[in-house]
């Protein structure tokens, strides 16, 4: 599987369909609702997170000295990282969501500047949560990481909402932009760095491998930092992704013994895994990853997932509803998942830090055990059991 120049009709094909796109590529835009003009006057506040923490955020600027960039070698692998933290109430600045630049790159990468009437810098009206500069909450104890990869093509930004939300709970978030693999990605001296890597020939598990690097190395940094070193319990690390950045938490764990636990958001393998995987490991699946999945990888990975394990299916969410495209889709006007973006929302987190409070923390967690009244859409499914 390959990402090539052609993906943007390629994509829209698959989306008519009902079809997930190829993992290496980003996915184009929805059909629009309608022709009316997108408002510019609603309230684009993501959904609040659910736990009892403020939240805060701090942007790192990563540079692997002993590697050169896999994308554009002409100079060291540069990553800029988010971190979400439970913090202090009522201190610091509210945390933008993207720039005019990163709006209108990302907008034009999916195609929804040519299908919508939305103006290049829609996406700086999305409203957060997190707060810059906020102290962190003291605690008694180091608090588990979480690593977000972020699908093909999105910045670390369009996993705003889960990141928040986890933090909020309690964890420290780690979003990582993989750099020319993303609409746009900022560094702090003004550069921006555009998706090379969708214009090329690369092939998927190239990415998913690079990804896993990129990840080992913000551990190390975050983990032997003086900061976050102190903050962070070693022993309990996850990697959450979707799309390609689910790809990437499998790969990354089977490289990276300080992994523990892992989920993949509707992501195909890259490859598919031919090696056991014996720690925990979370599917959470949207049309088309039901019981007749037409993505082969999910069937022929569950075997090698020799730890405990889930295979969760959504068929009314699609391939973006992990992300926060969910709702940031509906506020442009295009016609998203069939349920309302907000509960999209609500399911991948309450999901998502459900597996992550059972593996991290420890906490028996009834709702994964079975389909829960409280939400009829999910399905589990065991195939080969």
């Amino acid at each position: 599987m390959r990402a090539t120049r052609g993906f943007l009709a390629a994509m829209a094909g698959l989306l008519a369909v009902g079809v997930a796109p190829p993992v290496s590529a980003p996915a184009a835009v929805p059909t629009p609702r309608s022709a009316e003009p997108v408002p510019r006057t609603a309230d684009w506040s993501l959904p609040a997170p659910t736990g009892p923490n403020p939240v805060g955020r701090d942007v790192l600027h990563l540079i692997d000295r002993d590697r050169p960039d896999p994308w554009v070698p002409s100079g060291p692998r540069e990553l800029m990282v988010s971190v979400w933290y439970p913090a202090v109430a009522g201190q610091g600045r509210r945390v933008p969501y993207a720039s005019a630049a990163e709006s209108e790159l990302m907008l034009r990468l999916t195609g929804v500047l040519d299908t919508t009437d939305a103006p290049a810098d829609a996406l700086t009206r999305v409203r957060t949560h997190a707060r810059s500069g906020a102290p962190a909450l003291p605690t008694t104890r180091r608090r588990p990481l979480v690593v977000l990869s972020p699908g093909f093509g999105d910045p670390r930004w369009m996993q705003t909402a889960l990141a928040e939300d986890l933090a909020s709970r309690g964890y420290v978030v780690a979003g990582v932009d993989h750099t020319y693999e993303a609409a746009a990605v900022t560094f702090p001296d003004g550069r921006v760095a555009e998706c090379v890597v969708c214009a090329s020939d690369v092939h998927s598990p190239e990415i998913a491998a690079s990804r896993a690097r990129d990840i080992s190395f913000v551990l190390d940094r975050l983990l032997g930092g003086h900061r976050y070193g102190r903050l962070i319990d070693h022993r309990r690390i996850a990697v959450v992704g979707h799309s390609m950045g689910g790809a990437a938490a499998a790969t990354t764990m089977l490289a990276d013994r300080r992994v523990v636990a892992g989920a993949n958001l509707d992501g195909t393998f890259q490859p598919t895994l031919t090696h056991d995987l014996d720690r925990p490991f979370l599917m959470l699946g949207t049309s088309p990853h039901g019981a007749d999945t037409v993505d082969a990888s999910w069937p022929e990975s569950w075997p090698h997932l020799t730890g405990w394990r889930r295979w969760l299916y959504v068929p009314e969410m699609n391939h973006r509803s992990p992300s926060d495209a969910a709702v940031v889709g509906e506020w442009l006007g295009l016609d998203m998942q069939p349920m309302p973006g907000p509960r999209a929302v609500r399911i991948s987190r309450t999901y998502v830090a459900a597996f992550l409070d059972l593996h991290l923390r420890h906490r028996p967690q009834p709702l994964l055990s079975g389909p829960s009244p409280r939400f009829p859409e999910v399905h589990f499914l065991a195939p080969g059991r």
